[in-house]
C-alpha cells in the first residue's frame, strides 16, 4: 500500500481471467486502505463467469464489465472512470490569498497544537469550495500524523503519512503563499525518522523535527 499510495495510480485495471493474481485479495485491500480507496477499480471478464463477477463486486470494484464491452468501449470507459487532476484549475484556486481560518489553523501547527490545527483547518477546507481547499486538507492531515507520533501511536502516523500523499502531491510548490515542497520534505523526514525508531522507539521521537508551516499570507 505504500507503494500504491506514492504512485496514485488514476485507474487500476484487473482482469479477472488471470489466475496468477490474487485480484479478490487485491481489491479488497486496497478499498480497504484509506490512502487508496479513491484508487477507481475496474475488472473485466468473460460474461459466463458469473462467480467471478460477482466476487469482483464484492470486492469493492467500482465497475465490472464483461470483456468484450472492456476491449469495445475503452476509450469511454478510461473517460468515465480514470481519475484526474485539473492542474489548470488546481493553479488558478493556488493564486488566491489564505483564508482567516487557515491562517489561524497554520498558527496553531506551527506552535505544535495540532490536535487544534486540525479543527481549524477542517472548517477551513469545509468553508473552501475550491480546488483550493486540498491545501488546507494536507496540512491537517499532516497535523494529525503529527498527533499521533505525539501521543505515541505509530501505526496511526504512518497511516496517515501515506493518506496524506493524494492531497498534497497534485499541490504546486507555492500554493497561496504557502511553502508547499518545504511541507513535504518536512513531513518526508520526520516520516523517515519514525520509520528509523519503529514502533517500540516511539517515545525517542525528537520533536524539534516538527518544522513550521512556512507561508506569506500577502502573496
Amino acid at each position: 500500500m505504500d507503494t500504491l499510495s506514492r504512485w496514485h495510480p488514476a485507474l487500476i485495471v484487473f482482469d479477472l481471467g488471470n489466475s496468477q493474481a490474487p485480484w479478490r485479495d487485491w481489491i479488497a485491500l486496497i478499498k480497504s486502505d484509506s490512502a487508496t480507496r479513491r484508487c477507481p477499480v475496474i475488472c473485466f471478464g468473460s460474461h459466463t463467469d458469473g462467480e467471478a463477477l460477482r466476487k469482483a463486486q464484492e470486492a469493492g470494484a467500482n465497475a465490472v464489465i464483461a470483456r468484450s464491452r472492456f476491449f469495445s468501449s475503452l476509450p469511454g470507459i478510461l473517460d468515465e472512470y480514470a481519475r484526474s487532476v485539473d492542474y489548470g484549475a488546481l493553479e488558478h484556486a493556488c493564486s488566491q490569498p489564505l483564508s482567516v481560518l487557515a491562517i489561524q489553523g497554520f498558527e496553531l501547527f506551527n506552535r505544535g497544537e495540532f490536535f487544534a490545527a486540525h479543527e481549524v483547518l477542517e472548517e477551513a477546507w469545509n468553508a473552501d469550495q475550491t480546488p483550493g481547499r486540498e491545501l488546507y486538507r494536507s496540512v491537517l492531515q499532516v497535523a494529525v500524523a503529527y498527533l499521533q507520533i505525539q501521543r505515541g501511536n505509530y501505526p496511526g502516523a504512518i497511516k496517515m503519512f501515506r493518506r496524506v500523499r493524494q492531497w498534497i502531491d497534485p499541490l504546486p510548490d507555492l500554493c497561496r503563499g504557502v511553502q508547499v515542497e518545504r511541507l513535504r520534505q518536512d513531513a518526508d523526514r520526520v516520516r523517515r525518522r519514525l520509520l528509523e525508531l519503529g514502533p517500540e522507539d516511539i517515545q525517542a521521537f525528537e520533536p524539534d523535527l516538527f518544522q513550521p508551516v512556512l507561508y506569506d499570507a500577502a502573496q
